[in-house]
């Protein structure tokens, strides 16, 4: 039997945008957010970001694509974990080619913004969960992308870093002009949201700005 995840959606999302998707589980919030990111295939339509059509792409040219226009934050915050916090937030900028003195002052920059300038040279296991997805928040945000797409990011936190972890992406749409898009089950999360987006069995079922 085939099953439709995504079933005939028609989104825009505007440049600045705080956007939540939300429905139940099996909805089809999460394959539509990888669509996005072209980290799923499509079997039908298109998904065009900045005038791309990435549905076009080859593999290698999505993998460029998505380097240099996209961010991911993802629920198990998927940091690397030899590497330090430091480390972590530079790597998507040594792939960029981006010298060294610059990854070193956008790195730092960052980590101060999300308040761990004091853990610069800590790895992740030595790190909490909030402070892990704070760096993955910071690492995301390195290569200044179009947008950043996060995937239940609050969901293996307390009230308290969901509070500050919101607050921060908050202040970095305002202060890097990034657009943000949630997939979430989190009320926290879209109480917070200036658009939200309900799907249900692959389709939108209401578009609300708040």
């Amino acid at each position: 039997m085939k099953v439709l995840a995504v079933n005939n959606v028609d989104l825009s999302i505007n440049e600045g945008e705080f956007t939540a998707i939300v429905g139940p589980s099996g909805s089809g919030k999460t394959t539509l957010l990888n669509m996005i990111g072209g980290l799923d295939n499509i079997t039908h339509g298109r998904v065009e970001i900045s005038g791309t059509d990435i549905s076009t792409l080859t593999d290698n040219q999505l993998i460029d694509f998505r380097l240099q226009n996209i961010g991911f934050v993802f629920q198990a915050y998927n940091l690397i974990p030899v590497l330090t916090a430091k480390e972590n937030v530079e790597f998507i900028m040594l792939l960029q080619g981006i010298s060294e003195k610059e990854r070193k002052l956008r790195s730092e920059e960052l980590l101060r913004d999300v308040g761990l300038v004091d853990k610069l040279n800590v790895r992740p296991n030595q790190l909490s969960g909030g402070q892990q997805q704070r760096v993955a928040v910071a690492r995301a945000l390195a290569s200044k992308p179009s947008f950043i797409l996060a995937d239940e990011p609050t969901a293996n936190l307390d009230s308290s870093s969901t509070a500050n972890l919101l607050d921060m992406m908050a202040e970095m749409n305002e202060k890097e002009k990034v657009t943000f898009l949630f997939s979430t089950h989190d009320q926290r999360v879209i109480d917070r949201a200036k658009r939200i987006i309900t799907i249900e069995d692959g389709k939108i079922i209401s578009d609300e700005r708040t």
